[in-house]
């Protein structure tokens, strides 16, 4: 594994927020793990390299999405839209699974658009490895979009819903 392979390899596991990794390939090792801010990476072929401090940011969590039009809309169009993009919370998924909006088939969803929801209420499901996790609202306010289908694979950081916050 030559030098561009590892920093290739260094940033697609900060993009993916990965925080352990381990490779053995042949002779050659490579562990990396982050921790905080800094990323260390162990390479080992036969005689130990020398550890190789990588600065990464931290991941970003769901957090307000900013976004800058880029025209004026005409009055229709303004009117289609449900709200100015500056006010809106978007949820994001904090792990990769399958996307469920009820708790069983066949049942209710458990929120939709228009629907105002509180700060813990359940807002879906994200199955992985065969468990259900509840993913919760942050913050109060209303139901502005859904970004994922019933059943849909998602990924971490995946935009699920937009709110409109109180």
């Amino acid at each position: 594994m030559n030098q561009k392979e590892l920093k290739e390899l260094i940033e697609f596991l900060i993009e993916k927020d990965i925080a352990e990794f381990e490779l053995e390939r042949g002779d050659v090792k490579v562990k990396i793990k982050r921790a905080g801010a800094q990323t260390v990476v162990q390479a080992h072929k036969d005689v130990p390299y020398a550890s190789v401090p990588v600065v990464a940011v931290p991941p970003i969590a769901m957090q307000p999405a900013s976004v800058v039009p880029a025209a004026t809309p005409t009055p229709a169009e303004a009117a289609s839209q449900p709200a100015a993009a500056d006010d809106l919370y978007i949820v994001k998924s904090p792990i990769v699974g399958t996307f469920y909006e009820a708790p069983s088939p066949g049942a209710p969803p458990f929120v939709k658009v228009g629907d105002a929801v509180e700060v813990g209420q359940v807002l879906c499901i994200v199955e992985a490895m065969k468990l259900l996790n509840e993913i919760e609202a942050d913050v109060a306010g209303e139901i502005v979009k859904k970004m994922a289908t019933n059943g849909q694979p998602i990924e971490y950081g995946q935009e699920l819903f937009a709110l409109r916050q109180k």
